[in-house]
């Protein structure tokens, strides 16, 4: 078989386009909720919807959207009410209607104005129901930072700023959902406060590791296991602390001394009535693309633990995975393919444009510069790598040498964290477009 580059790209591209199809959000409901007339079924839990005099579906996150168009597939002649906040450029074709359901765009992921406003209509939603209420609600990946609705005496600026520091500072998502958890009305199994004593069943497309129920969009129909003292230690580990704004400083230690209430622990009675179903995640994305690697001639091996930590640190790892299957393809002289799922974090030093795939993909370049026949990926399912039109870069062994030819030095653009200006002058940035799913990121290795 030739395994020449245009062959190679070929199959990254195909794995990539299969892993993203895995974890679209409209099949995903679709294979999960089941209706068979008056009954609705997910799971090992079924509902009778002659118990309900209203259905409201809500929902937020950038695969919302479809996971809405879903539901009203199954449920359009049900339901009466429904919102769902969505990132911009996230939404529905303008074929596809799904009213009543109402679809709102807002900002991410830094929450803006708009954020605040839809939350505020969400709520309102919620408002006044009763046992005989069903709540659907479609959650992924981003609902974080566009539901939002801040604890009184704490306004949206600030939380922009804090949310801005905690990613520049590098702070995992389960760090910066334990702080933001903790200033939200809504978050942390707070939203399904709101909707009691409805019944609430949440569909959701988890972009954590592990789908911790807690962690995903911040938990809001989830109990909370953190703390306001696990979010002071977030903000003194990140050190923050000394430079809160006045507003969040005050919450903190108020809730700590027990003057504020926590979050709804598991404990808590409202939990009763309330559902939560992984449908899609991280894992699927990758079993399908290991298939595809596979039936492409691939002897695959793939990653079991859910892939954190510094980029940089990262592409040390990936590097030394890169060397071992160089070993083993010499000896078999089979192709091999390494695949992991994850999110890598980037502490920003520089003023240069970039994500933690992109970022990762240069620190990559580096480690694996003059190794023969190799090609690594690394993608955002969502389509966005940070604060970019890109979901992430394709490298090989020669990338450094090849940009060093143009004048596009890999360490000085890793250094003031421009790895998208690198790939974009190099031509290998990965360009899927809103994809509307999100179940983190992916990466491969290749070695042929």
């Amino acid at each position: 078989m030739n395994w020449d580059n245009n062959r190679i790209q070929h199959i990254t591209h195909k794995i990539i386009t299969g892993a993203i199809a895995a974890v679209d959000p409209f099949a995903a409901v679709m294979s999960h909720l089941h209706r068979a007339e008056n009954t609705l079924t997910c799971g090992n839990h079924s509902l009778n919807l002659d118990d309900f005099d209203r259905v409201r579906v809500i929902g937020f996150g950038k695969g919302s959207a479809p996971m809405a168009h879903a539901i009203h597939t199954l449920l359009a002649d049900r339901i009466t009410a429904g919102l769902v906040i969505v990132k911009y450029g996230h939404t529905l074709p303008p074929t596809i209607p799904i009213a009543p359901i109402k679809l709102a765009e807002a900002g991410h992921p830094v929450p803006d104005e708009n954020g605040l406003t839809h939350t505020h209509a969400l709520i309102n939603l919620l408002a006044e129901t009763t046992p005989r209420d069903l709540v659907i609600c479609a959650i992924s990946g981003g609902g974080s930072a566009l539901l939002v609705a801040p604890v009184e005496g704490v306004s949206l600026a600030a939380i922009q700023k804090l949310n801005r520091e905690l990613l520049r500072a590098g702070a995992p998502i389960t760090a910066i959902n334990a702080v933001r958890k903790h200033l939200s009305r809504v978050k942390g199994g707070r939203l399904a406060e709101l909707a009691m004593p409805a019944t609430v069943v949440s569909l959701i497309l988890s972009d954590v590791g592990g789908d911790p129920l807690d962690a995903i969009a911040s938990g809001p129909t989830a109990p909370d296991p953190t703390t306001f003292a696990d979010a002071i230690g977030v903000l003194k580990d990140y050190r923050l602390w000394d430079t809160l704004d006045p507003a969040i400083a005050r919450v903190f230690p108020q809730g700590q001394d027990g003057q504020l209430p926590e979050t709804p622990k598991p404990d808590a009675p409202i939990f009763a009535r309330v559902q939560n179903h992984i449908i899609a995640n991280n894992r699927m994305a990758l079993d399908t693309a290991a298939r595809i690697a596979a039936e492409a001639g691939f002897a695959v091996s793939v990653e079991p633990a859910f892939v954190e930590g510094e980029a940089r640190n990262v592409a040390s790892w990936i590097a030394a995975r890169a060397r071992e299957l160089r070993r083993q393809v010499d000896e078999t002289g089979t192709p091999a393919a390494f695949l992991f799922g994850g999110e890598t974090t980037v502490t920003v030093h520089g003023d240069g444009l970039g994500g933690r795939n992109t970022e990762l993909a240069l620190a990559t370049a580096r480690e694996i510069d003059g190794m023969r026949c190799v090609l690594a990926a690394f993608v955002a399912t969502d389509g966005n790598d940070g604060p970019t039109d890109a979901a992430g870069a394709i490298i090989t062994g020669d990338t450094v040498v090849r940009a060093a030819a143009q004048g596009c030095g890999a360490t000085e653009f890793l250094q003031r964290n421009d790895s998208y200006h690198f790939f974009e002058a190099m031509d290998c940035l990965l360009k899927t477009g809103a994809t509307n799913t999100n179940v983190n990121d992916i990466g491969m290795v290749l070695v042929w």
